[in-house]
């Protein structure tokens, strides 16, 4: 069995955190487990995933396509949940803010406050809203991950 970690962030060993879920042996308990495994299907090009976690009435004509040539095209570096608001087991609304860290041609991050609503036992994706960036102080580390500090890499 494989010990690499979990692309989601949560220090967890892949087998025993997402990919749980992305096998299909369990759906997630809770809004976060699902935005995590969210995260880590996009990172590892798993768009069956992405449309079956996706509320059906937000599904469309050509999700598919979309998300297949989105996830060819960007490389996911790094996930952090920010916060969370309702969405536990017991909950059938939930809120969580994230940040993710992706690289296209150059390193970008999306911030986004995500809402999931659970029916029939299962968590889903319903939209998110895309909130500013987070800036880092001018001395503390970038947020692209590298390395440098925030006045020497993406500071304007």
């Amino acid at each position: 069995m494989s010990k690499e970690l979990c692309p989601c962030g949560s220090k967890k060993q892949y087998s025993y955190c997402c990919g749980v879920y992305l096998s299909g042996k369990k759906k997630p308990e809770t809004a976060e487990k699902l935005m995590r495994s969210r995260y880590t299907a996009f990172s590892q090009g798993k768009v069956d995933y992405l449309l079956a976690t996706l509320h059906p009435d937000k599904r469309k004509l050509g999700d598919k396509q979309e998300l297949t040539k989105s996830i060819n095209n960007t490389q996911w570096l790094s996930l952090t949940v920010i916060d969370t608001q309702k969405g536990k087991k017991n909950d059938v609304t939930g809120y969580v803010e994230f940040e993710a860290i992706y690289q296209v041609n150059e390193p970008g991050q999306l911030h986004e406050r995500s809402r999931f609503i659970k029916t029939d036992g299962q968590w889903f994706y319903v939209e998110g809203d895309i909130l500013p960036g987070t800036v880092p102080k001018r001395n503390e580390a970038c947020w692209c991950g590298s390395g440098k500090k925030y006045k020497d890499c993406h500071q304007v």
